[in-house]
């Protein structure tokens, strides 16, 4: 057998070298008893550094005492790659900061504990995608240079594209509505989206992705609410199943949440704020410190880590969202909270020309900047809505990561560019 991956660490006694070979999650231990080697293998081993890449070909035989009860007993080592000395912490209490791991990234990832946030991040995405392709919707890729804000505001990056000014996208929603409009009932996007927000907390990404749904023919946002909670459930059963050794190697197990998730509405939050000592101004929306008083709220009643918070202030909503009819204060609008945290964001759009047109008056927004969105709206399109679900932040809370970038593999935030 053939085993290759990258020396995670060497001992040595006397007429005995153990070598451990470690590849992603999975390691194994090589046992060279010198006296009964080739002079090819002990002149590798006379090479050989941490965090070299070899190749060993041998055979596993039962050792109760080596990684998984079994070692390999190598019949020939190659050097694949000689690595020098790390600049990074691997073993013990490592007291390397974020910042320097982040700057040494692809050396971070060696480490076990990285490497299995990434898989399971495959996984429940994998999950997720499975889950949506199963109720017949469809991946669409929605751009990602635009030629207007898409949610206003001065939060965007802006760039050169032929000398005329373009930005990121902040969300891929409204190239997804317009989709709904050309006729297609249910789709997803997966991808990347944009935010300028000179944030250095540890829950914002200048860069973050995201799984993005939009649906036809809904009844109103409840239906979204519905249709959320299944996907992250079955992104969550799937890494439960599929992911054992990454989840012992991150010392996690998980639950599957049950279903439904609790509901919170405006303006009853302000109630439930205002006896946790927390008072928010009728009409406004309510601040971080809220969305952590909520979970503790949820946690105690209901015994569960998700909600969703539901008809937001329309005052702080963009203009495509629907409001309530007969009380046009509020809008459908949909936050999904886990763990105190935000970690999607949607609801019902609004798919009448006429309201449209109002709701853009009342925002102060010039008609010609969105006209190249809105005029497909005279032409008959469905009720619909969507949200966009962040894999970062999902990823961050699920694994109880104390810093969004770790769940990003080269995160981009206002100080970090590289690598």
């Amino acid at each position: 057998m053939i085993f290759r991956g990258w020396i995670e660490r060497t001992r040595d006694l006397g007429g005995i070298k153990f070598i451990v070979l470690r590849n992603g999650v999975n390691r194994w231990q090589v046992t060279v008893v010198k006296k009964k080697a080739s002079e090819k293998v002990l002149n590798a081993l006379a090479k050989i550094t941490r965090e070299s890449v070899i190749e060993v070909e041998g055979e596993f035989q039962e050792h109760p005492e080596a990684p998984g009860g079994r070692e390999i007993i190598p019949q020939e080592i190659k050097i694949l790659s000689q690595a020098k000395p790390i600049p990074l912490e691997f073993e013990g209490e490592i007291k390397t900061t974020l910042e320097t791991r982040l700057d040494w990234r692809s050396l971070d990832l060696r480490q076990p504990k990285n490497n299995a946030v990434f898989r399971i991040t495959s996984k429940l995405v994998q999950g997720m995608v499975e889950f949506l392709w199963s109720k017949g919707f469809i991946q669409v890729f929605t751009p990602c240079i635009i030629g207007a804000a898409s949610e206003g505001g001065a939060e965007v990056f802006q760039l050169d594209y032929f000398k005329k000014k373009a930005f990121l996208r902040q969300d891929p929603q409204l190239h997804r509505q317009l989709t709904i409009a050309g006729g297609f009932e249910k789709i997803f996007d997966l991808g990347d989206s944009w935010r300028a927000e000179p944030s250095h907390t540890t829950k914002h990404l200048c860069e973050h992705r995201g799984i993005a749904v939009e649906v036809a023919f809904i009844k109103d946002e409840r239906d979204l609410m519905r249709l959320q909670e299944d996907l992250v459930i079955e992104g969550i059963r799937k890494v439960k199943k599929e992911c054992e050794k990454e989840l012992e190697t991150l010392n996690l197990d998980i639950n599957v949440p049950s279903k439904p998730f609790p509901e919170l509405v405006f303006p009853e939050i302000y109630d439930i704020l205002e006896k946790m000592g927390k008072e928010i101004e009728f009409g406004e929306e309510y601040d971080r410190e809220s969305e952590g008083l909520l979970a503790d709220y949820v946690k105690e009643k209901y015994n569960t880590d998700f909600f969703f918070v539901n008809r937001f202030p329309f005052k702080a909503k963009p203009f495509y969202v629907m409001r309530v009819d007969g009380d046009e204060r509020w809008a459908r609008s949909i936050d999904l909270i886990y763990r105190g945290l935000e970690v999607s964001s949607g609801g019902q759009r609004e798919h009448r020309y006429s309201k449209l047109l109002q709701n853009i008056k009342e925002k102060g927004i010039n008609f010609e900047s969105v006209s190249w969105f809105t005029k497909f709206f005279e032409f008959g399109v469905p009720p619909h809505g969507g949200f966009n679900l962040g894999i970062e932040r999902l990823i961050m809370q699920l694994l109880e990561l104390k810093n969004i970038r770790e769940a990003a593999l080269f995160p981009r935030a206002p100080e970090r560019l590289l690598p």
